[in-house]
């Protein structure tokens, strides 16, 4: 069901070259390009003095599927400031499971809802939104969000992120010079990352996973703001080189750098948890998988599925079986889907729940 940062960041992150970016914050928004409105109200266009959170996912797209409803929850939130979410699905590779999606969210997706307009033999990626806004903004995941205020672009990034910027945006405590430059900064480190984990990569294929954390040591040496995005990565690589310096390193990165990152401490704790891990259980910390999953879930509100599900994984190796069902009654709850996976675990922290209750027979 999950993947690690290094695997994430392996398929996407490397795997494409960087291209110029000629849209990004403070820049004049493109216009809206659908291809049909399936659910909510229909935007024509961005209309001048209004604020809108224009969002790109997919129905594939397992974090865009985590973050939805959160954007629900957003959208009723500040509906009454006049705050227009439109949810754009794009890079689709089967636009007919779009509306069956979206009605089988119900309620969980509560938004306006879009489809991109791929044009006739065009590919995926080649639809007018996803070319006037992804692709122009250089971003090369979903999901992704735009904030745009008076039809200029506010901030960009993933919709789990969006909080604090879109509070800001719509109390008028928002400097948009400020954020352009943290954009710019915020591209610059990405692309130091891509040469990175290039050479990360071409280690690990290798089977170097020493010299691969050594690369990654010099690289923060160089940048320490680096380490809040390639920290989680270097703590995967040392817990499976058996570095008896990974959870306190672990620990680090939970109460400092990444402490602010719920994705970054998603991978620390499930790296922790993970019943499929190669890495012996009495190598893992149990005790630092829950605090980070603590804090995780502390700063999505509880309200992300995956995140939920790795909490609940993390009080049941601290022996805590009663709250992990809990937990993962809920994550079942607010997934769009349960794999097996979840569905079982939920069963083994019910039995456990109930033999601990009862007491030795």
């Amino acid at each position: 069901m999950k993947k690690s940062l290094l695997a994430v960041l392996a398929a996407g992150l490397v795997a494409t070259a960087a291209r110029a970016e000629t849209l990004s914050v403070g820049d004049k928004a493109p216009p809206l390009a659908v291809a049909k409105w399936v659910k909510g109200e229909k935007i024509d266009r961005l209309e001048p003095g209004q604020t809108y959170v224009v969002e790109f996912w997919a129905t594939w797209c397992g974090p865009c599927r985590a973050s939805i409803p959160h954007l629900t929850a957003l959208q009723k939130k500040y509906k009454d400031k006049g705050v227009k979410f439109i949810g754009v699905s794009v890079f689709e590779n089967d636009p007919k499971a779009v509306e069956p999606f979206v009605k089988e969210m119900g309620d969980k997706m509560d938004y306006s809802v879009a489809t991109d307009d791929v044009p006739a033999g065009a590919e995926r990626d080649e639809g007018k939104m996803a070319v006037a806004w992804m692709k122009a903004s250089d971003e090369q995941g979903i999901p992704t969000a735009f904030v745009v205020k008076d039809g200029k672009v506010a901030w960009i990034g993933h919709p789990m992120e969006m909080d604090k910027p879109l509070a800001k945006v719509i109390s008028g405590d928002f400097d948009i010079s400020a954020a352009a430059a943290e954009r710019r900064e915020a591209k610059a480190r990405q692309r130091k990352l891509m040469t990175l984990f290039e050479g990360v990569s071409k280690h690990l294929k290798d089977g170097e996973t020493k010299e691969a954390v050594a690369a990654i040591d010099k690289a923060i040496a160089a940048d320490r703001s680096l380490e809040e995005q390639i920290g989680a990565t270097k703590f995967t690589l040392m817990l499976r080189a058996g570095d008896p310096e990974a959870s306190n390193y672990a620990r680090k990165l939970v109460e400092g750098c990444c402490k602010d990152d719920a994705n970054a401490l998603n991978v620390i704790a499930w790296t922790l948890v993970d019943p499929d891990s190669k890495v012996d259980a009495s190598k893992r910390d149990a005790k630092v998988a829950l605090l980070a999953a603590e804090r995780a879930n502390d700063l999505t509100k509880g309200e992300n599925f995956a995140i939920l599900d790795t909490l609940a994984k993390a009080c049941f190796d601290n022996g805590n079986p009663a709250r992990a069902l809990e937990l993962q009654e809920k994550a079942l709850k607010l997934a769009p889907e349960a794999d097996d996976q979840m569905k079982a675990r939920l069963e083994t922290y019910r039995k456990a729940a109930t033999e601990k209750k009862d007491g030795p027979k």
